[in-house]
């Protein structure tokens, strides 16, 4: 049996749900990610198979690109789940570029105006070695549970827009790394996959995991038992509502991420600030701010505040929506314009 860190449910309550200010995602190259991406109001996102389909094109394309290795996927018609390892360019080049083009996809394909996605997707960054297989599973169980597939064996295995499939040999998705999901059940791949269809079907009874999906303290504890049991014992241990793992991991994650935080904050301290990036940029360009923040779409100045947008999120860690209110524009239009300088190099 393959042993997996999953909790039960138990009858204690958790704590009431207390409101926080909103963390700035984490994105550590090489990392595990799962990714939940939906749209805004929770609209339909996808209509059609046309929509899937393409969607599915574009995600392999940046998924070789950027060097990442999936694992794990689903598409249903309000939401996505991805379980991905970064590149080195981390998971926000990947999605940004996946998301600003599906949008624009999908509103000129549908004749609809506005934002498609919420604005930002959710990313947990999970402790590898404890949860790989438990979020494979999760993910690909996600049209049992929504009963859109009634039937395991015979719907699940043939289910077109989900991973699963690929693991059990009856799709090709170049993109997905099958072989290394498979190899945790074994070196033989015909006898692989009969043992992960067993751990696929054993999860049918386990029900909704939100250990999985949320849970800040509940979920870097490894579940809310045991977050009760360690309060009773005293002990405390490092906690965030973006990572998926124990104290330690936790701990190891905030420190790297800390250190890109640090230069960041080195650099402000400096006097840096994105008006200076701006007119540093401006000057080298020879183009005025006036001229920059006018809203022109002439290439030489979108591809200015390209620059200056990726600059402004490397080196200060701004967002976008701050970006966009120096340089003159709506937060999609940088959106757009750091994916395609991504894209093109």
């Amino acid at each position: 049996m393959i042993e997996v860190n999953y909790v039960p449910h138990v009858a204690s309550r958790p704590p009431r749900r207390v409101p926080h200010v909103r963390q700035a995602r984490l994105d550590v190259p090489g990392a595990l990610h799962h990714i939940m991406v939906r749209g805004i109001n929770k609209p339909a996102i996808f209509k059609d198979d046309e929509d899937k389909t393409l969607f599915l094109e574009r995600l392999g394309q940046n998924i070789i690109d950027g060097k990442c290795s999936v694992y794990a996927w689903v598409l249903m018609d309000h939401y996505v789940h991805l379980l991905f390892k970064s590149g080195q360019q981390g998971i926000s080049a990947v999605m940004r570029k996946l998301l600003t083009w599906y949008a624009q996809y999908f509103n000129r394909r549908h004749r609809r105006t506005g934002h498609l996605f919420e604005n930002r997707y959710k990313s947990i960054l999970c402790d590898e070695d404890k949860y790989l297989l438990a979020l494979v599973r999760y993910i690909h169980l996600n049209p049992i549970r929504a009963e859109i597939v009634t039937t395991f064996k015979e719907l699940l295995d043939r289910y077109p827009w989900s991973g699963h499939s690929a693991l059990m040999g009856n799709a090709r998705q170049d993109w997905m790394d099958t072989l290394y999901v498979l190899s945790q059940f074994g070196a033989r791949k015909k006898s692989a996959r009969k043992t992960y269809h067993t751990f696929v079907a054993e999860g049918m009874a386990m029900g909704k995991n939100p250990e999985l999906t949320g849970g800040g303290l509940i979920r870097s504890k490894g579940g809310w038992s045991q977050a009760v049991s360690a309060r009773r014992r005293g002990q405390r241990e490092e906690a965030d509502e973006r990572i998926l793992g124990s104290g330690d991991f936790v701990n190891a994650i905030l420190q790297e991420a800390e250190e890109k935080t640090r230069c960041q904050l080195k650099l402000r301290r400096s006097g840096k600030t994105i008006t200076k990036i701006i007119e540093e940029e401006c000057t080298k360009g020879r183009i005025s701010p006036k001229e920059l923040k006018g809203g022109s779409r002439r290439r030489k100045i979108s591809t200015l505040r390209a620059t200056i947008a990726k600059r402004g999120l490397d080196e200060l860690g701004l967002s976008m929506a701050e970006i966009a209110r120096h340089v003159g524009v709506a937060t999609s239009s940088i959106a757009r314009a750091v994916a395609r300088s991504e894209e093109e190099g």
